[in-house]
């Protein structure tokens, strides 16, 4: 377990740490800061606003709560696609048609902007009947997003083609967000033209990511976004220790250089970017 890292450059310009679990705690990791010294040390860092991501009913419950109380959090609601075949195994299809109602709840509540995390992740599991159970979920969250006006936002882990697929079948919904994007430069043109929006996280900074580099530069500017995915996927140089959204700014860093592209510009990219994905807040 690593110490915590300590504060980092402020950026010249306000950025959004588009994905964000502030209620997850992970001591293999190290001692995260509690939701509210999390917030505050965002702020010092230039990281103003921060979406507010569930994986399952009751943290989608703590997102909507969080961003009800927190003018700075919005609310991404949904199940994550390796918590459902666990819900099945555990409760059974009524638990599950159960969980899936309680999303659709918190969906509808203002505070919710997105639904999301949720896709596919083929990583985990390659037994067929979860991954089943994975397409079935996806598609029940695409129309969630759709009947209720939020964006898509995507868990999409050696799962590319299986993703582009059901997107194509069931329509996707008006905005769309590929979290911790992790396609190659094709894939990433391919969202483009579609309109979707491709978040990168600390990952962009890892010595072996030459293909997620290329991808990042295929994009045009108004189709980036920057996101933690706290407390996980810590930025170099500091990787393996606990992730927070005040971290950010080593990542916005390493995107610029890797675009050939000047910071303040990129960050008022990713907050432009931002609102237009999530709407303003």
């Amino acid at each position: 377990m690593r110490d915590r890292p300590g504060p980092t450059e402020p950026l010249p310009r306000p950025v959004v740490d588009t994905h964000c679990h502030l209620d997850v705690v992970d001591r293999s990791l190290g001692e995260s800061p509690s939701p509210e010294a999390a917030l505050a040390l965002a702020r010092e860092a230039g990281v103003t606003r921060i979406v507010q991501v569930g994986c399952d009913v009751e943290s989608s419950a703590w997102a909507v709560r969080a961003a009800e109380s927190t003018p700075e959090i919005i609310a991404a609601v949904a199940l994550h696609p390796n918590d459902v075949p666990r819900i099945v195994a555990r409760a059974g299809r009524d638990g599950l048609e159960h969980a899936y109602a309680r999303i659709e709840e918190l969906a509808a509540d203002p505070a919710t902007r997105a639904v999301g995390e949720t896709g596919l992740d083929y990583f985990r599991t390659r037994d067929k009947s979860e991954q089943a159970l994975q397409h079935e979920s996806f598609r029940r969250h695409i129309d969630i997003a759709k009947r209720r006006d939020r964006t898509l936002v995507i868990h999409d882990r050696d799962a590319h083609a299986d993703i582009l697929r059901i997107l194509d079948e069931e329509g996707a919904p008006d905005r769309v967000v590929f979290h911790c994007f992790s396609g190659d430069a094709d894939m990433a043109r391919h969202c483009a033209d579609r309109g979707w929006f491709a978040s990168f996280a600390g990952v962009i900074t890892y010595k072996n990511a030459d293909g997620l580099r290329d991808a990042l530069r295929a994009l045009p500017r108004d189709r980036i976004l920057v996101e933690t995915d706290a407390p996980y996927l810590t930025p170099v140089p500091h990787r393996g220790a606990v992730n927070a959204s005040y971290l950010v700014p080593l990542t916005v860093r390493a995107m610029a250089q890797t675009r050939g592209e000047q910071l303040d510009q990129v960050c008022a990219d990713l907050w432009d970017n931002a609102m237009s994905a999530f709407g303003e807040w």
